[in-house]
Order: structure tokens, then C-alpha cells, then sequence
């Protein structure tokens, strides 16, 4: 992880305008290196002006203190230098402040200015002081070389200082963009990385719900009517053999179908062979997929078929009427195929609504329509009051309650409408439209 621009901003720790103890130890070392400067040269300006020395070097060491602030004047800091250049003082000074001056973010108009105010200013300053050397005969060179001399010293005095403290200026700005471009970076990623974990368990509750969905389907309905023939296998057991005999068959069968159809959805679910290898774990998607297979073979002995089709509905409503249910099937329009999707959910809908007959009405009789229309297909399951009160309970069957929200959800999922509710009569109704 990197040092987020908050960060590095908060870590300022130094006292007033400085960022750290570092910055202030350098400042105030270069103001005291400035101010010993300016103090001896103080005494040969003291000396020229005809004041006492003790109040030149006072001034000078006053005047090269005034570095102590670069930072948060670097313009007074130049001017100062800029003005004390005709007493031959300050040039550490003037270095320093045009450095700071040009690595600030001041508009480059203002450094432009001031670095040639302090050019204009040592050429001057240079000349004459050369100029008068020769005439004096203190410095020995022709008059020729004082205009380049003072050329050379100005440009020397204004010139580094002033590229350098641009070049810094400038890196100083580049690694604050690319710091906050890291920091926005950093803050992408991180909101990224919460979006993708909240659709990964948004993804997970749905395939938790999928999984329900596809075992209550392939299970419910055999099992149902596994309970509803050994109820009646118990009541007839002595009365009529032969039938009991044909019972027991039929549960045997159903179990077996039921198992099968578990073994398949479950057997992805397990961390190992015989054998204790560990295998690596299977995601829910692959759960869910193997789960909708097994139920698309759920009308099929040992998984014959490729799934519950609307053809099928005949078979279906002939195991209900082996179970004791009255059933009156209707079917209206044109048969003709759709997708597997439409047709399993079709299926799917009819098969949970006459598992709820024999929950929860048994021995009522039930209606179920079927309409083929030119875009849709409609599915209706409706069952009468049972004969006796207390009828559809008295096998025991339970109920979780995700039968009627699995045929909702599956009806949706195509942009169908899903209804179901108590009949006037006292009965229940369920329906179904599905887009074709």
C-alpha cells in the first residue's frame, strides 16, 4: 500500500508554516549561514558608508535572517536580497531566494520579474564595483573585460538558482499528480473490489435460492406422493392385497426416482473420493446447474429425458389419480412446442400445484387447464373444498412453504404473472401466464 495524499499531508508535523522539524532545521541553518555572511561583509559596508561597525554587521546579520521565512515569503526573501546588492551582501541570500522563489507556485510572471529585477541588479552592481576597481587600478584588467566580467556574474548569481528551482517546482508537481492519481487509483479499486463483493454475494443468494428451488421441485412431488400411496397402502393392506401389492410397487419406484434424482443433485456437493483425497470445492453455480439438470429429469426413470415437457402432463395427472385425487385436465388452442424453459416451468407449475392438492386437499377434486394462445400459455390449477375438514392432513404431509414462491419466482424469471389464492367455493386456485 502506498502513502495516500492525506496521508502524507497529515504527517506534517513541523512547527508554523514548515511541514516537518526537517524543513525547519534546514531553514534556520541557512538563515544563520546567511546572517554570518551578511555580518562580515556588514563590516566593509560599514566601512564604506562611514558607519560604526557594530551597526553594519547588525544590519547585515538582520538582513540575512530574513532567509528564515523563504518558505513563506520567498518574494520578501528576493526583494531583501534585491536590496541590499549595492552593499555587496546577501548572495547567499539572493541564491537561496530565487531557488525557492522559482520552485514555488507562484505565477511565472512574478519569477520572471523578480529574477531579472535581481539580474538587472548584480549586472549594476557588478559593473560599477569592477569599473571603479580598475580606475583605482585594484583589480588589473582591461576595460574591455568589466562588461563581460559583470555579464558572466550576474548570469552565473541569477541563472542556476532560478532553472534548478524550476526543475524542482516542476518534479515537486509531478509526483503530486501521480500521488493523487495513485490515490484516486487506490480509491477505484477499493469501491471496485466492494462492488464486486456484493455482487458475488448477491450472485451466491441467488444460487442458494436456485438450489432450493430445483431440489423442492424434484423432491416434493414424489415424495408427496410416496406419503399419499403408503397411506393408502396402510389402509388397505388387508382389504385388498392385489392393490397393496400395486401400491408398494408404485412407491418403490418413486423412491427409487426420488433417490436418484437427489444422488445427482448432491453428489457435486462432496470434499472427497473413498479414498479421503480432498478434492478442490465446487462453486454454487455449478451446484445450481447440476441441480436444474437433475430436476429437468425428474418425470424420466434414471434420467431418461432431457426434461418435464407439457406432453408430460398427462403422466403426471395419471400418478395423482393413482394417489386417489380426482383430476379433470382441459387443454384449449393449438398444442404446439416452445422452449425448454417455458415448457419445464409449465410443467413445473401444474406438478407443484397438485402437490399442494394432496398437501393440503386431499380427496378434493381438481381442475387443471391449459391454454395455448398466440404469444402466451396459461396454466390453471384449481381444486374444490375437501369432502371432509381436516382431510388434507390427515397423511402428515408438511410443508415449508416454497412451493407457492418457487412457481413465482420460476414465472417471473420468463416475464410471466403468477396468482394463487382461496376460491369463493373454498377451494384454492393457482395461474399462470407465461410469455411464448
Amino acid at each position: 500500500m502506498t502513502t495516500t495524499g492525506e496521508e502524507h499531508t497529515a504527517a506534517g508535523t513541523g512547527p508554523w508554516w514548515w511541514v516537518g522539524w526537517r524543513s525547519a532545521v534546514l531553514d534556520a541553518g541557512l538563515a544563520l549561514a546567511s546572517a554570518v555572511e551578511c555580518g562580515a561583509e556588514g563590516v566593509r559596508f560599514a566601512h564604506d558608508a562611514g558607519l560604526p561597525v557594530p551597526v553594519g554587521v547588525g544590519f547585515g546579520m538582520i538582513a540575512g535572517s530574513v532567509l528564515l521565512v523563504r518558505r513563506k515569503w520567498p518574494i520578501a526573501v528576493v526583494l531583501v536580497s534585491i536590496a541590499i546588492t549595492p552593499a555587496q551582501m546577501g548572495y547567499l541570500m539572493g541564491l537561496v531566494g530565487l531557488y525557492t522563489l522559482a520552485a514555488s507556485e507562484l505565477p511565472r510572471r512574478i519569477i520572471a520579474a523578480l529574477a531579472g529585477m535581481s539580474f538587472a541588479g548584480m549586472l549594476i552592481v557588478t559593473f560599477v564595483r569592477a569599473h571603479q576597481g580598475v580606475v583605482r587600478g585594484d583589480v588589473p584588467m582591461g576595460d574591455w573585460l568589466v562588461p563581460f566580467a559583470s555579464i558572466t556574474t550576474a548570469i552565473g548569481m541569477t541563472a542556476p538558482p532560478v532553472l534548478l528551482g524550476l526543475y524542482m517546482g516542476a518534479r515537486r508537481r509531478l509526483m503530486e499528480s501521480l500521488r493523487e492519481r495513485a490515490d484516486s487509483l487506490e480509491r477505484e479499486l477499493q469501491l471496485l473490489a466492494e462492488r464486486a463483493e456484493e455482487r458475488a454475494e448477491w450472485a451466491r443468494n441467488e444460487e442458494r435460492t436456485r438450489i432450493a428451488r430445483e431440489m423442492h421441485d424434484v423432491v416434493a412431488h414424489r415424495v408427496s406422493l410416496m406419503v399419499v400411496h403408503a397411506a393408502a397402502l396402510q389402509a388397505i393392506a388387508r382389504k385388498d392385497p392385489e392393490k397393496a401389492v400395486k401400491n408398494a410397487a408404485l412407491v418403490g419406484d418413486m423412491g427409487r426416482q426420488a433417490l436418484t434424482e437427489l444422488r445427482e443433485m448432491l453428489g457435486v456437493l462432496r470434499t472427497g473420493d473413498g479414498l479421503g483425497v480432498r478434492v478442490p470445492s465446487v462453486p454454487l453455480a455449478a451446484v445450481g446447474a447440476a441441480a436444474a439438470a437433475a430436476a429437468s429429469r425428474a418425470a424420466d426413470d434414471f434420467g431418461a429425458g432431457e426434461g418435464p415437457c407439457l406432453a408430460e402432463i398427462d403422466e403426471l395427472i395419471g400418478q395423482s389419480a393413482a394417489a386417489g385425487m380426482v383430476v379433470d385436465l382441459s387443454v384449449e388452442g393449438d398444442t404446439r412446442a416452445y422452449a425448454q424453459e417455458i415448457e419445464q416451468t409449465a410443467y413445473r407449475v401444474v406438478q407443484e400445484a397438485l402437490t399442494n392438492v394432496h398437501k393440503h386437499a386431499a380427496g378434493a377434486k381438481t381442475y387443471v387447464r391449459v391454454a395455448h394462445r398466440v404469444s402466451e400459455i396459461a396454466m390453471q390449477v384449481e381444486n374444490e373444498c375437501p369432502p371432509e375438514v381436516g382431510a388434507g392432513s390427515s397423511v402428515r404431509l408438511p410443508s415449508g412453504g416454497n412451493g407457492l414462491l418457487g412457481m413465482k419466482e420460476r414465472v417471473a424469471a420468463l416475464g410471466g404473472v403468477f396468482v394463487s389464492g382461496p376460491t369463493d367455493a373454498g377451494g384454492f386456485r393457482v395461474s399462470a401466464v407465461i410469455p411464448a
